[in-house]
């Protein structure tokens, strides 16, 4: 991208508008207009143009807004209205489609949708922007629109069950752009509209170092990094003459292994590998270890690399074949676990 040309993010909302949404309706406008603000705020404070785009879908599908300047959006109060059955799978063909249409000319176009359903696909076949009546043709285009999107597209899904989540994989949609929220309360869809916003957010800290798009855009954890994805960050690698790798053998305090291998344990120095779900706070640093050089990545780009807000977050441990996870011990009693690695910094 030559240093010119300026960074557009196209972000969809395509939002159930079926009557089982009746009792939420006041609180989906809500939701949706604290979104709207939020990506306001942030586009100024990233400089990134940010254009929105609204889809509401019942027995059809209809655009309400179409890629407006984010700082002129109107509140959604009167252009969401309930009432009809699910046409989900219409609802992704027809967005997709239409903004697929948008012109990328001078700058660095992105596109980021975030579909929100709280029930299953059941209208698609009688709806006028769907290809044909065959419920089956149905899944097979929109799993075929999705695999063929290029590398700036993004499609996430929220679903209200496992069964939801395990129909969002047969249409083709990442298994980690697929989240799961509590359709039943109010409660359940403002944290829906909360894990939305975690996941603009590493999108667009993400757009800052190069990235375009995520298969991973719910997911916080190794799955995002690649050679890529480190490239992309902008990530170089530490002097080999700064680190040391100590392999672990038994279970033992992380200053007791430390002082045991022959080194002097200083707090914040060493880090443990990551080898099961926890939370890690936000002053934390983190590392990440290529495994075939042992080449080591540290610094905020690290954090920014595995979508890593700025705020304590549990992180997966997520089996990948290329890199481990280090994450900075500020504790001298810390268990290690047999059979990982110890970082030693400086």
């Amino acid at each position: 991208m030559s240093g010119n040309q300026n960074y557009i993010n196209h972000v969809a909302l395509v939002l159930d508008a079926s009557s089982s949404m009746s009792h939420m309706r006041g609180k989906v406008i809500e939701v949706a207009d604290q979104q709207i603000a939020y990506l306001a705020r942030r586009s100024q404070e990233l400089d990134q143009e940010t254009r929105v785009t609204v889809y509401v879908f019942a027995d059809t599908v209809q655009c309400v807004i179409y890629d407006k300047d984010v700082l002129r959006m109107p509140s959604l109060k009167q252009l969401y209205r309930v009432g009809g059955m699910t046409a989900l799978l219409a609802a992704a063909l027809k967005s997709q489609r239409e903004l697929a249409q948008t012109a990328q000319l001078y700058g660095d176009h992105s596109f980021l949708t975030f579909v929100l359903t709280d029930g299953q696909e059941n209208a698609s076949h009688r709806c006028p922007d769907a290809p044909g009546s065959d419920p089956r043709a149905l899944v097979g285009a929109v799993a075929e629109m999705i695999a063929q999107q290029e590398d700036n597209w993004t499609l996430a899904v929220l679903v209200p069950d496992q069964m939801g989540k395990r129909e969002a994989m047969q249409y083709g949609f990442p298994k980690e752009n697929i989240a799961i929220w509590d359709a039943t309360s109010t409660q359940g869809l403002e944290e829906a509209g909360q894990v939305i916003r975690d996941a603009t957010e590493k999108f667009m800290v993400g757009r800052t170092k190069g990235i375009r798009g995520s298969r991973a855009v719910f997911s916080v954890g190794a799955e995002a990094v690649n050679k890529d994805t480190i490239k992309a960050a902008g990530l170089t690698p530490v002097d080999p003459g700064q680190y040391r790798l100590l392999p672990v053998d038994r279970d033992a305090a992380i200053r007791e292994w430390v002082v045991e291998c022959g080194h002097t344990y200083r707090t914040g120095g060493a880090f443990y590998q990551l080898s099961k779900s926890e939370k890690i706070q936000a002053r934390k640093q983190i590392a990440v270890l290529e495994k075939k050089t042992d080449r080591v990545y540290t610094g905020p780009e690290a954090r920014a690399l595995l979508g890593l807000p700025g705020t304590e977050v549990r992180v997966k441990p997520d089996h990948n074949d290329e890199f481990t996870i280090f994450v900075q011990s500020t504790s001298v009693n810390r268990k290690l676990v047999p059979q990982t690695r110890l970082l030693l910094m400086g």
